[in-house]
């Protein structure tokens, strides 16, 4: 084992985001899926390891006693430096939970600083002057705003992790930022000598975030986004190289969406355009009982093996609140979760090897009901997107799972349609 940072994503799709570009970085990297154990197998010689819990919407003291467990488990591995991924939209609440996880990893490794940056240029993120900003609008503008678990009104970071933490928090400006490696490394020691514990970085480039990957490398937590994990990662020594990914040269292909963003519902308006067969699950009839997965099993026996198929729970905000309103957020979404997950496996069994997953929730409940516990990141289908490769009692397996803002308007057709 060549481990040189350990990973701590909040859900499975921000997990491949981040394994995705530790991979861009040139560092060979393994995900794992959940809290892992001892009997957790990684593949061979990893730079990187990334571990996706599913701790961004979890009770707060729950995601800390995740993250504390694979926090351990990672130092067991040889991991010198934590880095704790979570989405760039800063998902959270007013009670966490990035701040509390953040602060019990720092105390954990004995730290007083760490430094948190949630900008991903090439995904629009950027931060200026403390705010998060979607593209040209402030976060709290954007359609993001619009989240149906943790809506995000606020886009001053400053102010939003303040509210999740006892502890001083302070910002490093662009301006600062501009002036090199070294100004910000000594704008990390003023801040930790006045008692700052967490520090918000500004960022609108991938410069801006290598500049930050490289002030950050002796930091033992470090906190943020998938990009400013990319500065982290090229900053360390040149890693070996990727070897090849098991692409399964046989088998179905499919797309399970439960993702209700704006980009998901447009890929799969893309999908249904392009006259490949699509079929939405009613999560209504599913919570009294109709057993909508069987149903939806017995639509895929009939389509011809050559296509991807997408079967979705996704829905517009209008269908969503509806939805919502009848079985409540937390109901509505395990029933989500469910029917997905419980497709996935049955899929799988009928011979599907590429599976495409939309959502983070989603994907959680899929590589749960498949049982895959860790794989190999191989190259991405857009940025932040990657494919995965694991092998399974099935044979091998392709997996990719996509965040909800995640990837071009073409991607479920693009990814499920090109051959290696």
């Amino acid at each position: 084992m060549t481990l040189r940072i350990g990973c701590i994503a909040d859900d499975f799709t921000g997990g491949t985001d981040v394994a995705a570009a530790f991979r861009r970085a040139g560092l060979r990297t393994a995900l794992v899926f959940g809290v892992p154990d001892e009997a957790t197998a990684l593949p061979a010689d990893c730079d990187a390891v990334v571990v996706a819990l599913k701790s961004r919407s979890a009770p707060a003291d729950e995601a800390v006693a995740d993250s504390l467990t694979t926090q351990r488990w990672l130092w067991s591995k040889g991991a010198a430096q934590t880095y704790f991924k979570y989405c760039s939209t800063f998902d959270s609440t007013q009670r966490g939970n990035i701040g509390p996880v953040t602060d019990a990893l720092t105390d954990a490794a004995g730290a007083a600083v760490t430094l948190h940056c949630p900008a991903s240029p090439p995904n629009g993120r950027t931060v200026y002057q403390g705010h998060l900003f979607v593209h040209d609008r402030l976060l709290s503008d954007s359609p993001l705003r619009h989240h149906p678990l943790n809506p995000m009104s606020d886009s001053a970071l400053v102010r939003l992790l303040s509210a999740q933490t006892r502890h001083q928090v302070a910002l490093i400006d662009w301006a600062t930022l501009r002036r090199g490696v070294e100004a910000v490394r000594e704008a990390v020691a003023a801040h930790q000598k006045a008692g700052v514990r967490h520090i918000i970085a500004d960022a609108l480039t991938n410069e801006d975030l290598a500049v930050l990957g490289a002030s950050t490398l002796e930091l033992p937590v470090v906190a943020g986004a998938a990009g400013l994990a990319e500065g982290l990662g090229h900053a360390y020594p040149a890693a070996g190289a990727a070897t090849a990914e098991p692409w399964p040269r046989a088998g179905r292909a499919a797309v399970l969406a439960g993702s209700c963003s704006a980009r998901t519902l447009e890929q799969i308006a893309q999908f249904y355009a392009a006259g490949l067969p699509s079929l939405h699950l009613d999560v209504l009839a599913a919570a009294t009982g109709r057993d909508v997965s069987g149903e939806a099993l017995a639509w895929y026996d009939e389509q011809n093996p050559d296509l991807p198929v997408l079967i979705y729970a996704s829905a517009s905000p209008d269908e969503l609140s509806a939805v919502q309103a009848q079985l409540g957020v937390a109901e509505a979404a395990a029933q989500v979760e469910e029917l997905l997950g419980t497709l996935a496996a049955h899929l799988v069994e009928r011979g599907v090897r590429r599976l495409l997953v939309a959502g983070g929730e989603t994907s959680g409940a899929v590589t749960t009901a498949l049982g895959v516990r860790a794989v190999l990141v191989g190259e991405e289908a857009d940025p932040g997107v990657p494919w995965t490769y694991a092998t399974t009692q099935h044979g091998d397996f392709a997996l990719m799972l996509k965040s909800g803002n995640f990837g071009a308007p073409d991607l479920f057709t693009r990814a499920l349609t090109e051959t290696k």
